[in-house]
């Protein structure tokens, strides 16, 4: 089998840089890799995007999902190249259900007192107060950082949290996982419900919601091992 794409999928809020310090450390290392970017504009529709992607690589796929990207992933990861998945801090829908459907199970995150709305032609446009960003997603990573990421979100249509799954690759694919412990942006235990009803191979991490930038090595190690499954 030949070497395996790591496809790496954004969440809301954020861009394909989001994932650099893993990036850096999986090229490092000679692993292929693609960052797409997301638009962010709904489940279903944010899918089709990342499964056009994937539709261009040759190789087998490992495909990574961060917070809102995990949803994505568990949707576009029914592309027959897709052998394994890894969720990093992120919700883990089933086929049918709302991203909103599976939040209200649990407890709010802060994330929820902190989202700007921003009306747009057709709906809603949702990004994090900029004040409150580096607490409620990066509490344990550079300040600097922090700030830089606040001022530079990629928006989320409001209308993503109401879109049901059209469906869930961990059904058919195994997965591997990261529950941030610390995580204000989505509540630890909606993680770790999604993954336990998933099958998923999950670890537990002392991490705010940005875990490829508070624990990077954690992140490219659970990836590799991923990589190391389909090659096998």
């Amino acid at each position: 089998m030949s070497q395996p794409t790591v496809v790496l999928v954004h969440g809301a809020f954020a861009d394909a840089s989001s994932y650099g310090p893993v990036i850096r450390q999986l090229l490092g290392e000679g692993i292929r890799v693609l960052a797409p970017a997301v638009p962010n504009r709904g489940l279903n529709d944010d899918a089709a995007a990342v499964s056009a992607v994937l539709a261009t690589v040759e190789s087998p796929v490992v495909l990574v999902g961060h917070s809102y990207g995990c949803a994505v992933a568990t949707v576009a990861g029914i592309a027959d190249n897709v052998k394994s998945l890894v969720y990093l801090a992120g919700f883990v829908p089933d086929a049918g259900e709302a991203l909103g459907e599976l939040q209200d199970r649990f407890a709010p995150s802060d994330l929820a007192t902190a989202l700007v709305p921003t009306p747009i032609a057709g709906g809603v446009d949702l990004t994090v107060d900029v004040e409150k960003f580096p607490a409620v997603f990066a509490a344990d990573v550079d300040a600097s950082t922090a700030a830089v990421l606040a001022v530079t979100q990629r928006p989320l249509s409001g209308a993503a949290f109401g879109d049901p799954a059209g469906a869930a690759a961990w059904r058919t694919k195994p997965a591997w996982g990261v529950v941030a412990a610390q995580d204000h942006a989505i509540n630890p235990d909606v993680q770790r419900y999604g993954y336990q009803r998933a099958g998923v191979s999950a670890i537990e991490v002392d991490s705010s919601h940005l875990v490829m930038f508070a624990q990077p090595t954690v992140v490219s190690d659970l990836i590799r091992k991923a990589v190391t499954s389909v090659t096998e």
